[in-house]
């Protein structure tokens, strides 16, 4: 583990007639001990006018916030990635590394194990916890070299969608926390500190152990689903089709008797809104958290509202004198439609991508929750309890052996159906408790996405920096 400041290319990077110009730190490993080598190295970009005493925005060479995002989606292998066109959505549009660059940030791009991956003796190299113990190595090895790599590494971002803003959040709650000492150790990770400055979360699919009973609360009762299904359009991008369908008698049972877990779960955090009110639900699920929860949706429908969207649609808003005074939750739950089966992550059949990801060394898949443990249909076993913990961010925020990030920016959208928008509310809540800014908005008919409002996330980073 090197790294070598005279090895470097400058290029330049034009995406529908932008152009940067950059210098390319490629490949660098960023442990000792790789366990697998490509997944466990980093590229870094600079704005090659910071190497001739020139500055973007403000930033220079030594001031520059250290953007590090990353790409992993799904918990599987997260790719080294470059600037350029974006790989997702429309055609011809810079990713957010070429954005970030263009912005006058220094990125590094760690490439990061998932759940699939094996080794020449078939045993499985990248399950829990490796993701988050190789996005550690990363920052670690930023912070070790520190003096040689461009940028402040005392304003490190982390950015990621989906399983990557998962690992986002992890990133800004666990900090240095000595759970995680044993595995960094074990690959050779650099002797220096993990924690950061800010983190970017779009769409956390978090809190995994209880992402079943909180989806199952917010869809009770919606028995039908949408699924949308990628498939590659003929210019080899992809596009998604939808897919309907009904629950079966199980899975309806499934879901009721889990959105019965949730009340006793949200009850047991002690969350309380910003006047400092406890945030509770009854055996039947209603309360308090849940008219938070509508007031989230409802500021989500007002923003909107305030620049032109149309709401006609929406029948499930409830309108007086021509603002919104409240809603109904199962009109709203039944209008996104619910995108998962009873159970939504630990499937009683271990088909998920989560029962993928808390897989061992030498099993494939294994469940994660007591529930789907008791009604596993083919007799799984579970993983450690000390292995599930090191995947959700909530029972390290409350620690104070975890150094928390100062700033975090949650984006969950507001037709987002992958996971209840319970897992990111309880997520914000537990944050503002610990004395965490927090940037939290659920953006109005935004589905499953991130990556879709880079000059808010930049002006978000920028006021932070300067």
């Amino acid at each position: 583990m090197i790294f070598d400041k005279e090895n470097y290319v400058v290029e330049k990077v034009t995406v529908a007639g932008e152009t940067i110009e950059v210098r390319a730190f490629r490949n660098r490993l960023y442990v000792d001990k790789p366990v697998n080598a490509a997944y466990q190295q980093l590229n870094i970009f600079a704005p090659e006018c910071f190497f001739h005493g020139e500055d973007i925005n403000g930033y220079s060479l030594e001031n520059a916030p250290v953007f590090m995002p990353n790409s992993v989606g799904g918990y599987k292998p997260g790719e080294l990635c470059e600037p350029g066109e974006n790989a997702w959505g429309p055609q011809g549009v810079p990713n957010t590394i070429f954005r970030a660059l263009q912005h006058g940030y220094v990125v590094v791009a760690p490439a990061i194990r998932g759940r699939s991956q094996q080794d020449d003796a078939g045993n499985y190299t990248g399950k829990a916890p490796a993701c988050i113990v190789d996005y550690k190595a990363a920052v670690r090895y930023v912070r070790y070299f520190a003096a040689e790599i461009p940028g402040d590494a005392e304003k490190i971002i982390t950015n990621g969608t989906s399983a990557g803003g998962a690992l986002s959040s992890l990133m800004g709650a666990t900090g240095n926390h000595p759970d995680y000492e044993p595995y960094l150790e074990a690959i050779g990770a650099a002797k220096a500190r993990d924690d950061v400055f800010m983190a970017s979360c779009y769409c956390p699919i978090t809190n995994l152990e209880n992402a079943d009973a909180a989806y199952e609360w917010q869809f009770a009762g919606v028995n039908e689903y949408r699924r949308m299904h990628m498939r590659m359009d003929e210019g080899g991008r992809p596009a998604f089709v939808p897919k309907d369908g009904g629950m079966s008698d199980l899975q309806i049972r499934v879901s009721e008797e889990l959105a019965k877990l949730f009340p006793p779960y949200v009850n047991g955090l002690q969350l309380r809104d910003e006047e400092g009110r406890i945030l509770s639900l009854d055996e039947n699920g209603e309360g308090s958290f849940k008219e938070y929860m509508k007031r989230i949706v409802m500021d989500s429908a007002r923003k909107a509202l305030a620049v032109g969207a149309d709401l006609s649609g929406k029948d499930w808003l409830v309108w007086e004198n021509g603002s919104i005074a409240d809603m109904d939750w199962f009109g709203y739950a039944k209008d996104i439609t619910r995108m998962k089966t009873a159970p939504a992550f630990d499937a009683l059949a271990m088909d998920s991508p989560e029962n993928d990801l808390f897989g061992g060394e030498d099993i494939n898949l294994r469940h994660f929750t007591r529930y789907s443990l008791e009604h596993s249909q083919c007799h799984g076993s579970c993983a450690e309890e000390a292995v599930i913990k090191l995947l959700n961010p909530m029972p390290f925020i409350r620690d104070k052996q975890a150094v928390k990030a100062p700033h975090y920016r949650i984006r969950h959208g507001e037709c987002d159906r992958d996971t209840s928008l319970a897992i990111s509310v309880m997520l914000t809540l537990m944050l503002q408790e610990q004395g965490v800014e927090v940037d939290y908005h659920s953006p109005w008919n935004v589905p499953h996405s991130g990556g879709y409002d880079l000059e808010e996330l930049f002006a978000w980073i920028d006021e932070a920096c300067k």
